[in-house]
Order: structure tokens, then sequence, then C-alpha cells
């Protein structure tokens, strides 16, 4: 159920998302999901691919700041307060969202969350029996 995702740090310029989309592609990775959030100096491209290990290598070889961290992927009804159900029971457990961003695939949304605690996070939604996404499904989006 954990899933990882790179996290590549890249300066505000024009091209820099494309550098990182076309090191992946020319080496047959393919981009599942992603998300970026920036400020006024520097961008944080959250991204999961096909083969996060050799992604990871072949950003660090060409100079990318880039970080593997553990997320899990949450599979909810695409329906009005089905995320914020989920969402309570980790809050009243106490697990803090550190971020979270979605895609939808029809009547699915599919969450990515990186909580404070992965491990509870993991134990508190099965518990509800909530639907948590394999790491080799969502690899192969």
């Amino acid at each position: 159920m954990i899933i990882k995702q790179l996290s590549v740090f890249l300066e505000n310029k024009t091209g820099r998302i494309n550098e990182v989309t076309s090191v992946l592609g020319n080496a047959g990775i393919n981009l599942s999901a992603f998300s970026m959030a920036e400020n006024a100096e520097f961008g944080i491209l959250r991204v999961i691919v096909s083969d996060p290990d050799k992604a990871y290598k072949l950003l660090k070889d060409n100079h990318f700041g880039v970080t593997l961290t553990e997320v899990v992927c949450l599979n909810c009804p695409n329906t009005p307060g089905a995320l914020s159900k989920a969402l309570h029971y980790l809050s009243e457990a106490g697990v803090f969202i550190e971020y979270m961003y979605a895609f939808s695939s029809g009547d699915v949304a599919h969450v990515v969350i990186r909580p404070n605690d992965i491990n509870m996070c993991i134990d508190i939604l099965r518990r509800h029996s909530l639907e948590l996404m394999a790491a080799h499904q969502l690899y192969q989006l």
C-alpha cells in the first residue's frame, strides 16, 4: 500500500518542467500522477512514475534535486462528501496530512496522501474498510 513518490525541486524558470519530463520520457518512464507547487523562487514537482527507483537515479544523474517519499493512495467514490468522511477518520485519530492531491477516473477519485504517520494512516483507512491502491496499480496507470 505504500507508494514511492518523487519530489523534484526546480528553479522557477521556463523549460525546467520539460527537462524533467524529457529525461523521464526518453528513459521510457511514464508519469502516473503529479502535482506542482511553487513559490517565488522554486517549485516542487511531486510525481508518481512507472519506475520510481530508476527515475530517482536518472534525475540525480542529471543534477536535479530529488527525494523519494512514501505516500498512500486512497480510492474513494467520486461523490460529494466521500473524501470528507475519510479525512474525518484520519483527523479523529490524530493523523496530520502534510499534503495531498487527487485525480479522478470516472466514478473513482484517487487521492494521494502524504501523512505524518503512514502506517497509522493505512491502518485507520483499512479499519474503516476504505480502499487503498497498491503501488504497482498506480505505477501502471
